[in-house]
């Protein structure tokens, strides 16, 4: 049993049937919400071993309304459930509990996002999202969504808004024009090692760029690849493969160059503006670069002033930060967020909501 199907037995059969007793009158959002494997529907027997079992979010409409809830089920839940221990330790809290969340709805969407469900959210705010924190919130099962609130949260966080999305896409462009050269450059040099560094940079990069076009919010980097593998990009998995196992730059590099190409075309399929080519010899030297024209031409068609005054070649908080304490924390990334936007005087930023 994964660990979303034992989480909805689990609610099924006694949370939901206590709740209902003890608080009839009350609305709930009940689901596997938050980090962990199963809420992506990943999780296999390895996950088994950690902070995996009988967990579940209880979200309510008020502070004091969760206290109450609580309180209640500490005293009211069994001792297991299916044979599964309902109290256990994790690995962020020795002492075993049991481990379904209770929490004010708007706090605990705050607590992944940095803004509150029904706020406006400004162009920073949607840069500052990790698509891991939106996944925390829209990819886990629902159990229960009594009043639709949920369900439009989910509905909002299904994209960025157009004109952010595009301004993404031609970051990822730019990040690979300023770097292609290098696998090339170094590897003629000798350096074999750093031709793969920078190669391996870019493939990050290339397949980020693959979920962005498909419309996929990117999960932390455990599970990338395989996200990666079942979009509609991921046909150019086997080219950035290739391009990481290349025993020589020359074949590393066209096998990039290949997968780049392949993406550019998605790019087209999806509707956004191409550059006639991917790649394109840089200057008069032996090694391929991306032609500017890459981020110009999606650039372009940005028409909202705020995205298109926005730095070119950072993008989002995911897109240029790799630290995890600060990606998992929304005060550091909103922070800096907001300075690389130009607005290191604010963290909210431009509070006019993005469209």
């Amino acid at each position: 049993m994964s660990g979303a199907e034992l989480a909805r037995s689990f609610h099924d059969e006694v949370v939901a049937p206590l709740l209902r007793r003890e608080f009839p009158a009350a609305s709930w959002v009940t689901g596997r919400f938050g980090g962990g494997s199963d809420v992506l529907g990943l999780d296999d027997e390895v996950s088994t071993d950690h902070d995996w079992g009988l967990r579940l979010t209880v979200l309510t409409a008020a502070a004091t309304d969760a206290a109450d809830v609580a309180r209640f089920l500490e005293e009211d839940l069994p001792e297991e459930f299916h044979g599964a221990p309902v109290r256990f330790p994790t690995t962020w809290d020795a002492a075993a509990r049991h481990r379904v969340e209770v929490a004010p709805l708007a706090e605990f969407v705050a607590g992944r996002l940095g803004v509150g469900p029904e706020d406006p959210w400004s162009v920073t705010d949607w840069l500052a999202f990790t698509g891991q924190a939106v996944l925390e919130v829209v990819a886990g099962p629902v159990f229960a969504d009594d009043e639709g609130r949920w369900a439009a949260l989910r509905d909002r966080l299904r994209w960025y808004p157009d004109d952010v999305w595009r301004h993404l896409v031609a970051c990822s462009w730019k990040q690979l024009e300023q770097e292609l050269p290098f696998v090339g450059r170094a590897g003629s040099r000798g350096d074999d090692l750093g031709s793969r560094v920078v190669a391996a940079r870019l493939v990050d990069v290339a397949v980020r760029l693959g979920l962005l076009l498909d419309r996929v919010w990117v999960p932390y980097p455990k599970w990338i690849g395989t996200v990666f593998a079942r979009s509609v990009s991921g046909r150019t998995g086997s080219q950035l493969t290739a391009c990481l196992t290349a025993p020589e730059w020359r074949s590393r590099e066209a096998a990039l160059c290949w997968a780049l190409e392949g993406l550019r075309e998605r790019q087209r399929e999806v509707g956004l503006p191409v550059a006639d080519v991917a790649t394109e010899r840089f200057h008069d030297r032996e090694f391929q670069g991306v032609p500017e024209r890459a981020s110009e031409v999606v650039l372009e068609t940005v028409e909202d002033p705020r995205v298109r005054a926005l730095p070119v070649g950072v993008g989002s908080v995911d897109q240029w930060v790799s630290s995890v304490d600060l990606l998992v924390d929304t005060t550091r990334r909103r922070s800096a967020q907001a300075a690389v936007a130009g607005r290191a005087s604010s963290v909210r930023g431009d509070t006019t909501p993005a469209p």
